[in-house]
């Protein structure tokens, strides 16, 4: 089989790399220096040379409150790109997986959002993200697989438990936001259901993040508490709980995104999800290492 995975340089395409480095299929990583998707005549020549059986895009816009000003650059990836991506497959028998996220969703639900719940974005790069969807549903409804996923983190790259890392680390205290509520993620079991749903060609739209509810706020007390149990902190340093109000930022956050994933529970057996205070722990320890 061969794998194409449209992104190298992000989360996902890292823990991807890892998941398929034994693989006995074909796998070819192409970044933006390799291919531009927003060209559709780029993604015929580029990818018509490579025999696709399988296309995962890693690849996305998700500088959220850029967004709200970058538009253009945010649709060209998340909305245009997909359309050309799943177009090239449809029209050369190749299965298509494509990662989406819980911006899709409102946030007002206030208990995990079903696949099939009514999509509702509250900003430009979460209207991009359910643009994209519409486009890969319509033009591949039965050759490709949606996976939403949310908070997604890991050992490489920039995100939140780095960044709080750094911070507990530098500052005498931290505020940190405790009204919105969702699901860590660590980009590892995400690259799993990935490969899984590559693998098997599962057709569908699914949820997967790690297993639990937190809030930002309880998020970051986990990391402070396992980085100093693993020696990635000297000291503890107070942590203070605060209203989205009292941090303003261009894009409106979901309040709540907790997504259901019992349809990906059974979807992808082979990779069961994990509470994400074991996954964090786990992750932690790769940047000890």
């Amino acid at each position: 089989m061969n794998i194409v995975i449209i992104g190298k340089s992000g989360q996902l395409a890292f823990e991807l790399s890892r998941e398929l480095d034994n693989s006995e299929h074909q796998v070819t990583f192409l970044g933006r220096n390799d291919i531009d998707i927003t060209n559709a005549s780029n993604v015929e020549e580029t990818l018509s040379l490579l025999s696709v059986d399988v296309l995962i895009n890693a690849s996305a816009y998700t500088a959220v409150d850029k967004a709200e000003e970058d538009t253009e650059a945010c649709n060209a990836i998340n909305v245009f790109a997909v359309k050309n991506l799943a177009k090239f497959c449809k029209a050369n028998g190749a299965f298509m997986v494509h990662v989406s996220t819980d911006y899709v969703f409102n946030g007002h639900k206030g208990s995990p959002y079903l696949t099939d719940d009514p999509i509702e974005p509250q900003g430009a790069y979460g209207k991009s993200k359910a643009e994209g969807e519409k486009a890969l549903l319509e033009i591949l409804p039965d050759a490709s697989c949606l996976i939403r996923t949310a908070w997604v983190y890991s050992s490489h790259g920039n995100n939140f438990v780095k960044t709080m890392l750094r911070l507990m680390a530098d500052k005498p205290q931290l505020g940190v936001i405790d009204d919105q509520i969702g699901t860590p993620t660590w980009a590892k079991g995400l690259a799993e259901a990935c490969v899984s749903a590559a693998f098997n060609k599962t057709s569908g739209v699914y949820h997967w993040t790690d297993e639990g509810v937190a809030s930002w706020y309880d998020f970051a007390l986990a990391i402070q508490e396992l980085g100093v149990e693993k020696g990635l902190l000297d000291k503890s340093i107070p942590v203070l709980p605060i209203p989205s109000s009292q941090y303003s930022t261009p894009a409106k956050r979901p309040h709540y995104s907790v997504l259901d994933k019992q349809t990906a529970r059974e979807a992808f057996a082979v990779c069961k999800p994990t509470h994400w205070r074991k996954q964090l722990a786990s992750m932690l320890d790769e940047l000890k290492a």
